[in-house]
Order: structure tokens, then sequence, then C-alpha cells
């Protein structure tokens, strides 16, 4: 049992299969979708493909919907916080920290 992209069981009906299907109803949905997340993103790191990068993408933008998100809204935020803290585009390692009281 798994979540599949709405069109799955017809093309796999018109590949002569039999399939059984049925609609998540409630908070399986979401819990469901964080299944797939989880799918999709151990699937990109062993393939690395762009493929794969929009299918986290898309199961992303259907937890935002289940979670009553704006995407934009989404977007805002990443932005805000881009500015505030930066992206991780400079690629920084952080090694180590010490606190004062360490340094002493």
């Amino acid at each position: 049992m798994k979540l599949v992209r709405d069109k799955i069981p017809e093309l796999m009906l018109n590949q002569g299969k039999t399939v059984e299907i049925r609609t998540a109803m409630g908070r399986e949905y979401e819990f469901m979708l964080m299944k797939k997340l989880q799918e999709e993103v151990d699937e990109y790191l062993r393939g690395r493909t762009a493929e794969e990068l929009a299918d986290i993408a898309e199961v992303l933008h259907c937890l935002a919907d289940v979670r009553g998100f704006d995407w934009e809204k989404i977007e805002e935020i990443r932005d805000h916080k881009n500015s505030e803290r930066g992206s991780f585009r400079k690629k920084i390692i952080l090694e180590k920290v010490e606190s004062c009281e360490q340094r002493q």
C-alpha cells in the first residue's frame, strides 16, 4: 500500500493490470504524504536526478495544501530566511563552535 500519483491506476489498467484502490481519508493522507516524501528523498539520494527533485517538490506542494499553507507564503518565508540568515549557496561547513567561557 502506497500513495501514488492520480493517473497511475489508469495507466496500470491500460497495461492490462488489475488494480485495487481507495482514497485516503482524514489524517491518513498527510501521513501517506510524509511516507512518500521519505521515499522520494531516498530515491533522490540514490539517483540524484532532476526528476527525483521534481517528485519531492510535488509532495511538498501537496503537504503545503494539506496543512493549509499557501505556496507563495512558503516562498516568502524562504526568501525572508535567506535575507536574514543566508542560503546554503556559499557551501559553508561549520566545523566547530566554542563559547567565550571555553576559550578562557
